[in-house]
């Protein structure tokens, strides 16, 4: 289900924004139109659709207007034209009684530099949103210190910002902003002024929380690793323009145009690419009842020397070779299971290569793919790895 969509977006900042659109339309410039006219242009047409539960990121450089936009979608930045439809309600041009009501039951941000009040307490700091939606203190003190338990910061109550590191600053602002129960988290820079080690650590909190509460969450950064870490889908925006929309394999797979391409060029493949991009289906399989003979003949069809044998829903229990099938009839036995090898290496689709180079020196086998109800959705050679990692398909197996 659809939660946030933008539909032909632009924020031109200047007097007279009306008058800025039949230049863009003439393909001109950020630049040239903010050296012509004085106007500059923070969001150019811009339109996507975020679903219910999604990690929407959105990356680019000091001036490609990803803050501009996500204020946006909150109105702290009134957009010049467009529609941005929140549970399908446009709020450009709601009511202020309207957007009042969005902000403070829907929609809950998060700031690159906290935005802590300084004079109160970590407590209070995180009750602060339901203070101003007037519910009463005991509910407050109660919602607010299980928001501190989620976030990790279960006995700071009584602290003040000025007594935590800004990891920890950050994490009562990511806390603040649950208390309220928002359907929807815009996160501008969120994590940007932490440094490396807590960055990281505050990455995998979101992805731990995102595992328990499914919240939409629209992401500003200017760091690819990020966007790539935890994004669903990411948009790249420069000059105002979004220039793709993709999942991360896609942006690194295929890059849309020569600027996203030197974006990705550095990335470390291993990180991002993971098991169900690079898997063969299964063409050439065999069932556990279906005896010796059907798996030798099934294999010479195939010309392949092992295949793995599922139960009757599919479920793996192992691989045969043509070898073991082999010997096995020439003493006429027909008993597939005493020969099933069930030292089979099995990932999920979402593994990434950096974790499945491990398991082809383990065993000799091709790693096999199952899905949440393990059944086999596909199988992964030594081959398919490598063309990974360089990009590259591979049309070999």
């Amino acid at each position: 289900m659809v939660k946030v969509e933008v539909k032909n977006l632009f924020k031109i900042f200047g007097p007279t924004p009306k008058k800025i659109y039949p230049l863009i339309k003439q393909g001109i410039n950020k630049e040239q139109i903010l050296k012509q006219t004085g106007h500059g242009v923070g969001v150019n047409d811009a339109s996507f659709a975020v679903e219910e539960g999604e990690i929407f990121v959105v990356m680019g450089l000091s001036g490609s207007g990803k803050s501009t936009l996500i204020r946006c979608l909150n109105r702290l930045i009134e957009p010049s034209s467009g529609e941005i439809l929140i549970d399908g309600q446009n709020i450009v041009g709601c009511s202020k009684e309207t957007l009042q009501d969005v902000r403070r039951k829907k929609v809950a941000m998060i700031f690159q530099n906290f935005a802590l009040l300084p004079h109160r307490s970590v407590l209070d700091n995180v009750g602060f949103g339901l203070e101003i939606q007037n519910e009463d203190l005991n509910t407050r003190n109660q919602k607010s210190i299980e928001s501190l338990e989620l976030v990790g910061l279960k006995g700071y109550e009584n602290s003040m910002p000025s007594e935590l590191s800004g990891g920890m600053q950050q994490r009562v602002g990511l806390a603040r902003a649950l208390t309220t129960n928002p359907d929807i988290l815009l996160m501008d820079e969120a994590f940007s002024a932490l440094d490396p080690l807590i960055r990281k650590e505050m990455q995998d909190e979101l992805l731990s929380l995102q595992d328990r509460m499914h919240k939409t969450i629209i992401f500003i950064t200017h760091d690819l690793d990020e966007a790539l870490k935890i994004g669903d889908r990411i948009a790249i925006m420069k000059d105002g323009i979004i220039v793709q929309i993709g999942t991360p394999e896609e942006i690194l797979n295929s890059p849309a145009d020569d600027y996203v391409k030197e974006f990705v060029q550095d990335v470390n493949r291993a990180k991002i690419v993971t098991a169900s991009s690079i898997m063969k289906k299964v063409d050439t399989i065999v069932s556990s009842k279906d005896g010796v003979r059907v798996a030798v003949r099934k294999m010479k069809e195939a010309s392949i020397s092992s295949i793995f044998v599922v139960d009757k829903a599919r479920h793996l229990k192992g691989i045969v070779t043509i070898d073991d099938a082999t010997n096995l009839l020439k003493q006429n036995k027909n008993d597939l299971e005493s020969i099933i090898h069930k030292n089979v290496n099995t990932v999920s689709g979402n593994t990434s290569i950096e974790e499945l180079l491990p398991l082809f020196i383990s065993s000799p086998y091709p790693v096999v793919v199952l899905d949440d109800d393990n059944r086999v959705l596909g199988i992964i050679f030594k081959v398919s790895v490598l063309a990974g990692l360089l990009g590259e398909e591979d049309n070999d197996v």
